[in-house]
């Protein structure tokens, strides 16, 4: 297939890319406005890159052009940030989104794989969270992938798009360049000597689940023919003071955290229930965080100069 990668220079993307050489069989295109990612994050895979903003008509088209199918990253994931500017978010996420959907129409392109979220669409609500449950969005983040959720199913009934909106958990992994979610962060932290500040007492769980094991979901996702949103994760849930102690463990570290209150919009609790994507996909996440982590320090470790650490 030739399929079209959006944020394809980011996280996510130059984990899922460096997978897709490795499988073989597809040809990438990369569409990128390296505002967050760097084509530098996948200069040891085999794309073609455009420079180009998804909000762009143009550039878009350009990408699609001859395209079998899209995975859609690029997105302002920032949840704090979105709820101080939800119109930049809105504009981005839910505009941009809607100029891809209608690239795809113009040109014929009938398959995309979407990155939603999975928590902050749900809302806080008792977990494990799963696709049947009533959407009550937390942020303006969270509000705009819900809007693209319905938006993708929009054009599946009206133009015949085949559009699965993947829900993200947190995702973690090598390549996370200039990610600022929390692993990286606090890994980032850690090299520099720095304290870790935590919003909160530490005992919120998210569902961390490894790019490698994230980039295989996306994969399943786009050889099959499965819509509407599908939750992708571990199904485990895991204390952010656990994570830091497993840090600690494996960086050998005196590491000290500082705890502050906890910070409007965000979730306290929330993992997500997969057997949805098992069932659709044959997912099965294959890297426990434990090792998952050490993978992501060493890699770190191992970058350090070039991320000027």
């Amino acid at each position: 297939m030739r399929i079209v990668v959006t944020g394809g220079a980011g996280f996510v993307g130059s984990n899922l890319i460096a997978r897709l050489n490795t499988l073989g069989g597809h040809e990438v295109v990369v569409l990128d406005s390296e505002v967050l990612g760097s084509r530098e994050a996948i200069a040891d895979c085999d794309v073609t890159f455009i420079k180009g903003d998804i909000c762009d008509p143009e550039a878009v088209g350009q990408a699609l052009d001859g395209a079998d199918a899209v995975v859609h990253l690029a997105a302002d994931t920032r949840v704090i940030p979105s709820i101080e500017e939800p119109k930049f978010n809105f504009d981005v996420n839910v505009g941009g989104s809607l100029v891809i959907l209608e690239a795809m129409r113009r040109l014929g392109v009938d398959r995309i794989v979407s990155a939603s979220t999975g928590g902050a669409i749900i809302g806080e609500a008792e977990p494990p969270v799963h696709e049947g449950m009533v959407a009550s969005p937390a942020s303006p983040y969270g509000a705009s992938k819900l809007a693209v959720e319905g938006y993708c199913s929009a054009y599946s009934a009206c133009y015949g798009i085949k559009a699965a909106s993947l829900r993200f958990s947190n995702v973690y992994g090598p390549r996370s360049w200039h990610k600022g979610s929390v692993v990286a962060h606090f890994i980032k932290q850690i090299l520099k000597g720095e304290t870790l500040v935590v919003y909160g007492d530490g005992e919120q769980t998210r569902d961390y689940v490894h790019a490698q094991d994230l980039s295989d979901g996306i994969v399943a996702a786009l050889e099959s023919d499965a819509t509407g949103p599908i939750q992708l994760g571990t199904g485990l849930g895991t204390p952010l003071n656990a994570i830091i102690d497993m840090l600690r463990e494996i960086s050998g570290k005196d590491i000290t955290v500082d705890y502050q209150p906890f910070r409007d919009g965000e979730i306290v609790h929330t993992w997500c229930d997969i057997s949805h994507a098992r069932a659709t996909l044959g997912y099965e996440p294959q890297i426990a965080v434990r090792e998952g982590l050490e993978e992501c320090w060493n890699w770190f470790v191992d970058n350090r100069e070039r991320l000027s650490l």
